[in-house]
């Protein structure tokens, strides 16, 4: 369960997260629109999108149980910010159709793998956790658990 003080700080960090995407487009509009730029920019993504959800949980102070829960609320709280202004004042992020259409492609790429890696990542701490014999492993005896 998420505390209040942790929702404030996953608050600020959607925030913050959501403003540095947004810098990237607008002051970078060729990354997004150079096919090959644009490739090496999904790529390139996958570390920062890791490395944001190692960020989320060391600066919100969660708990790997916290974890899925509080990248969840971080990218809620971005995308509905993202869905408003991309509807209401999309030159926030460019003034051409095709760099807001790779843009808002790119935003929800990096969505979807900070998702991913949360849940990866949750995932494996909670099979690590799991007894031995619940795992399918052996007992001390060497015999099938």
């Amino acid at each position: 369960m998420l505390t209040s003080s942790h929702i404030v700080r996953l608050t600020g960090i959607a925030l913050t997260l959501w403003a540095l995407a947004t810098a990237c487009i607008h002051l970078w509009p060729r990354a997004f629109l150079d096919y090959t730029m644009a490739a090496l920019g999904f790529v390139i993504s996958l570390p920062m999108a890791l490395l944001s959800v190692r960020l989320t949980r060391k600066l919100a102070g969660l708990e790997m149980s916290q974890l899925l829960a509080g990248v969840t609320l971080v990218g809620a709280i971005a995308m509905v910010i993202d869905g408003v202004m991309l509807r209401f004042v999309p030159w926030i992020y460019g003034s051409d159709d095709a760099l807001l259409r790779a843009g808002a492609a790119w935003l929800l790429w990096g969505y979807g793998v900070s998702l991913a890696f949360a849940f990866l990542w949750v995932s494996r701490e909670e099979r690590n956790a799991l007894p031995e014999k619940r795992r399918g492993g052996r007992t001390p005896e060497g015999t099938p658990a």
